[in-house]
């Protein structure tokens, strides 16, 4: 009876104890938040409230249980402490990783806050976001390699492992080239300003923005919602398009097929007209011109400008679509026509005297045997 009391007392004063620390810190934090709303640093950390709770309840009763005589516990005194310390050290890395993404995160708000300049922003965003993420692999991996240091087997072999650690190291370059070179790859697009979250690329023929970028693969939203997953690899090994590298204002082209009496300099006043009205075009150049002619039809090809990839895209849309429903309403006769009457045969020769044939297009008295 006296071993559940002591049971219930550690227990219960641990709780306890726990819940009015992390009452106080939370509510230090607020006031702190309320007094310095220009950083999010404050309410950042406020997220730490849980795995700091695991944690400090987790060592309170790490450092007491032992004061517990409470048989079944006496019994299995080795797993419980064994038990607590995974508990304290699990809680101790979710804890630090919590802190870290608050700092850094809190950094990259107030960055952002004074800087207007978005390809800065979207550069510094994938670092931030990279660093995030070798952080918490660095934490997970000393977390993990702590964890296995609690099992009296593991530092046994600690000795032969580490006498080992070479050929391991060999074999697990060789077994994971592929990994390790996505891994460089990636700490290569975060610092080598390569390619950042929010860039518009296209790649293999496909064009969209960049949406996410971890050390080993990166995610390109397309214009249709569709997500092309790609190892880091592939961006620092092939050539690829990335439309928002100095600056995002682009030309862009509209091809028309016209027939070859199509009023060209009518086109082009009305291409003009159509730019004035399209609010997507940012008004630096134009122009109209016929860059190609075949034996049925010739090309026109228009030149546009604006600000980014997506209004190019809305504004050579548009240039199309008007300036083929006024060609078809205004002057059909400028598009293209199939001819649709039959061939005219070729004119029939007469045979040649004197029993000989000359080549067509022979000199004067060669003739054919």
């Amino acid at each position: 009876m006296n071993g559940v009391l002591r049971l219930l007392a550690v227990l219960g004063g641990s709780v306890l104890l726990t819940s009015a620390v992390g009452w106080l810190a939370d509510l230090v934090l607020r006031r702190v938040d309320a007094r310095h709303p220009e950083t999010p640093l404050w309410s950042l950390l406020r997220r730490c409230g849980l795995p700091l709770r695991i944690l400090l309840l987790a060592a309170l009763l790490r450092g007491s249980f032992r004061q517990i005589s409470w048989r079944p516990l006496l019994e299995h005194e080795a797993a419980v402490g064994r038990a607590l310390s995974l508990v304290t050290i699990g809680a101790g890395a979710w804890c630090v990783v919590h802190i870290t993404s608050a700092v850094v995160e809190s950094s990259y708000a107030r960055y952002a806050a004074g800087t207007r300049d978005p390809s800065r922003l979207r550069r510094v965003r994938t670092q931030v976001t990279l660093i995030m993420r070798i952080v918490t692999a660095l934490v997970a991996l000393l977390a993990a390699a702590a964890m296995l240091l609690t099992f009296p087997d593991f530092r046994a072999v600690g000795t032969s492992v580490l006498a080992s650690a070479g050929i391991i190291g060999i074999v697990a370059g060789v077994a994971a080239q592929s990994t390790l070179g996505n891994l460089f790859a990636g700490f290569q697009i975060a610092f080598g300003d390569l390619v950042r979250i929010g860039d518009t690329v296209v790649v293999d023929g496909e064009w969209g923005v960049v949406e996410e970028v971890t050390l080993t693969f990166l995610a390109v939203r397309t214009w249709d919602e569709r997500r092309i997953t790609m190892p880091v690899s592939y961006f620092t090994g092939k050539p690829f398009e990335n439309w928002s590298r100095g600056g995002i204002q682009m030309t862009g082209t509209v091809f028309l097929h016209c027939d070859h009496s199509a009023p060209v300099s009518l086109i082009r006043e009305r291409l003009k007209e159509i730019l004035d009205r399209c609010p997507e075009w940012d008004g630096r150049g134009w122009n109209l011109a016929v860059t190609d002619t075949t034996p049925t039809t010739v090309v026109l090809r228009a030149i546009v400008t604006a600000k980014d990839p997506d209004d190019l895209w809305t504004v050579r849309c548009t240039v199309r679509e008007e300036l083929v429903a006024w060609l078809a309403e205004k002057h059909p006769y400028a598009l293209p026509r199939v001819s649709t009457s039959p061939a005219v045969p070729a004119p029939h020769l007469p045979a040649e005297s004197g029993g000989t044939h000359r080549f067509r297009g022979a000199r004067p008295g060669q003739t054919r045997d």
